[in-house]
Parts: structure tokens; sequence; C-alpha cells
């Protein structure tokens, strides 16, 4: 199951850090903070959506 997480969260780690990246971008925070920011919380935010996907994912076979 770990390693079922692991590569799920590297493609949707990416796929939420890069909407939250344009999200701030789209409504002018431009600095590195906002930027640094948004990565963060799209770190966090992958964290439990790639278990219930791999969950998901295990539960389906």
């Amino acid at each position: 199951m770990f390693s079922l997480v692991s590569v799920v969260f590297t493609f949707i780690s990416a796929t939420i850090m890069g909407i939250f990246i344009v999200a701030a971008l789209v409504s002018g925070f431009n600095t590195l903070t906002p930027i640094l920011i948004a990565i963060v919380a799209g770190f966090l935010v992958a964290l439990p959506v790639s278990y219930f996907v791999a969950k998901a994912m295990t539960e389906a076979e």
C-alpha cells in the first residue's frame, strides 16, 4: 500500500501544487511568499488525497 501511495502522491501532489500556484498567480500574488505557501498547501492537501485514491484503487481490485 505504501508504494502505491508513493506513486500516486507523486502525480497528485504535482497536479495540486500546480493548480494552487496558478490560482495564486492569477489572483495577483506574484511574489515568492504566496507561491511558497501555495506549494506547501498543495503538498499538505495531496497527502490525504493520495491515501484515499490509493485506498480506492486497492478496494476496486
